[in-house]
């Protein structure tokens, strides 16, 4: 009788690839997905969305040819799509990859898609379109700094983590709190963040400062030669109103600037690399919070590589 194939394990074994924007998780997730025999999962929260690609950085097709991409071009540009919902979508993904013998492997640099996926999320309230609405409303009136001042008095751990600007953050925050009375921190903390689906070895890629702010520079400028205002010009023509979630994003919101008379091209891509580098320092201050992170500098990707050929061999 000839050998049956011995059943995926429980916990399988994932390698993440992530860092900072700009800092060169598509290119390594590549190579080291050919070198192990694996797919490639996205983790970028702009990458998921279809009609999106040159302002998202997204993988190429010929990129996509060498090795099969999953949740790219997964929702329209007015769908709501959160960490909930890519966690349904992920996991079911890592345990088929598993079982069939390839190695999976996540890749983008969405912090809370990353902590949903690894480490679970908390059972809080369903989304109210009233609470929202009227958060909307007061954004309008006092900008969401405001909001996110309000979020200080009533969860202070929360609000110390976000950016005074970090609109969805502090929208759902502030909508757990007035559904439940209870900030939701307090949420966090009860269930733990402590699920462990997976055997993870976690990479960060992380160049020296002045490298990944040149590739910053670079690619900002490479985004508005390759036609991130027409990219949006198109996007805008299919009926999407600039006000969608990811329009208002880093690049996206400068390009409808552009498109609107407020900001001239030259401006926006000075405004772009200012923001994306304070972005960056935000993902790395994530990243610094996180256990067991395994960093990388440009340097190392090599003997990087070989510790996660080990680490899928002793699996």
């Amino acid at each position: 009788m000839a050998p049956q194939p011995s059943a995926p394990p429980a916990r399988p074994r994932v390698i993440v690839i992530s860092g900072p924007t700009a800092s060169g998780k598509t290119a390594w997730s590549i190579d080291l997905a050919e070198r192990l025999g694996g797919e490639i999962i996205n983790a970028d929260s702009l990458q998921v969305y279809r009609h999106l690609d040159v302002g998202t950085a997204k993988p190429t097709a010929e990129e996509q040819a060498r090795i099969r991409h999953h949740l790219l071009d997964v929702a329209n540009p007015d769908e709501d799509f959160d960490a909930a919902r890519y966690l349904g979508l992920a996991r079911p993904l890592i345990h088929d990859l598993a079982s069939r013998g390839l190695v999976p492997l996540v890749v983008g640099g969405t912090g809370l898609y990353l902590r949903s996926l690894l480490r679970g999320l908390f059972a809080g309230p369903g989304k109210s379109p009233e609470i929202r609405a009227r958060l909307h409303q007061e954004a309008r009136d006092m900008g969401w700094e405001g909001l996110h001042a309000r979020l200080t008095r009533v969860d202070p751990i929360t609000a110390g983590r976000l950016h005074p600007r970090d609109r969805v953050r502090i929208e759902r925050a502030l909508e757990v709190f007035e559904a439940t009375g209870r900030p939701i921190s307090s949420f966090q903390k009860d269930h733990g963040l402590a699920e462990a689906p997976f055997e993870t070895l976690f990479f960060c890629l992380s160049p020296p400062r002045e490298t990944l702010w040149s590739r910053i520079e670079t690619r900002t400028q490479a985004m508005f030669d390759a036609g991130l205002v027409d990219e949006v010009r198109r996007v805008l023509a299919m009926g999407y109103p600039p006000r969608v979630k990811p329009l208002q994003s880093i690049g996206y919101r400068q390009a409808v600037a552009v498109l609107a008379g407020k900001m001239s091209t030259d401006a926006a891509i000075t405004e772009t690399i200012h923001k994306t580098r304070q972005l960056a320092k935000r993902q790395m201050t994530w990243y610094k919070a996180q256990p067991d992170v395994a960093w990388v500098t440009p340097a190392e990707t090599g003997p990087a590589a070989e510790t996660a050929v080990r680490f899928m061999a002793n699996g």
